[in-house]
């Protein structure tokens, strides 16, 4: 069995964000770059699969030379070999195109990636990456168990929970609590140095989109504090001022 779990290269979530260029691109100076949380997800599972069903396990990123150590971690983490894809993710159809072609050519069985980056959240991956494959895409996917060419899964829905079972191939976007993230030990930040970095070209260069112009968000007014017992003048706050009510 062949799984592929795809990474993000994510600023971590205590990182001040800031642009430059007349707020056209991002600026990477003093961020700290991490796995996407919920690709960590997918990739703790995959790893659990990995070693209850005697599998092979790639990661793939793409992104430029910048996210390798990103990929290291993930070799460390329990991956037997990565594969980077040498192009900017200007957008989610170009990710998604880049990742089907890398799994058409090599036939793998899953696809694994978190529901959604915490950049830009845009949680279309993994769908546009079923279309093309022509394979079944479920997300998020909270529990995920193989039983022969079988996929068990359940999630969360709109009051309850929701349980599927799909035949490989398959495409998973995860999420917690799916598995617990896994830390590298040393054996494994040791082995992760001498195992396989894949560096490929981009499948086609078109771009469907371009950024226009970044915007932070407006910074917090504020606080007005209200007596306990005065509830008249809270009630006239949230009415005239936040306007909530």
């Amino acid at each position: 069995m062949k799984i592929l779990v795809c990474i993000t290269h994510v600023p971590d979530t205590t990182s001040k964000i800031q642009f430059t260029d007349n707020n056209t691109k991002f600026d990477k100076n003093g961020v700290q770059f991490i796995i996407g949380p919920y690709d960590d997800y997918a990739l703790a599972r995959a790893v659990e699969l990995k070693e209850q069903l005697g599998a092979t396990l790639t990661v793939i990123n793409v992104g430029e030379a910048e996210t390798e150590p990103t990929l290291r971690k993930a070799l460390a983490i329990g991956a037997d070999d990565a594969i980077r894809v040498n192009a900017f993710p200007s957008d989610s159809l170009f990710v998604a195109k880049q990742i089907a072609a890398i799994a058409k050519e090599n036939n793998y069985d899953l696809i694994m990636m978190g529901r959604e980056s915490i950049d830009f959240n845009g949680g279309m991956v993994h769908g546009m990456v079923g279309e093309m494959l022509g394979i079944p895409s479920v997300s998020p996917v909270m529990k995920l168990e193989i039983e022969g060419d079988t996929v068990k899964m359940a999630r969360e829905i709109e009051g309850g929970k929701e349980h599927l079972e799909a035949k490989l191939p398959l495409v998973a976007g995860c999420q917690e609590p799916i598995a617990e993230w896994k830390i590298p030990n040393m054996r494994g930040i040791m082995s992760a140095r001498t195992k396989p970095l894949q560096v490929v070209d981009p499948a086609g260069e078109e771009i469907a989109t371009e950024v226009t112009t970044y915007q932070l968000p407006p910074a917090k007014g504020t606080v007005k504090l209200v007596d306990k017992d005065n509830v008249e003048e809270l009630v006239k706050l949230l009415k005239n001022e936040a306007k909530v009510l």
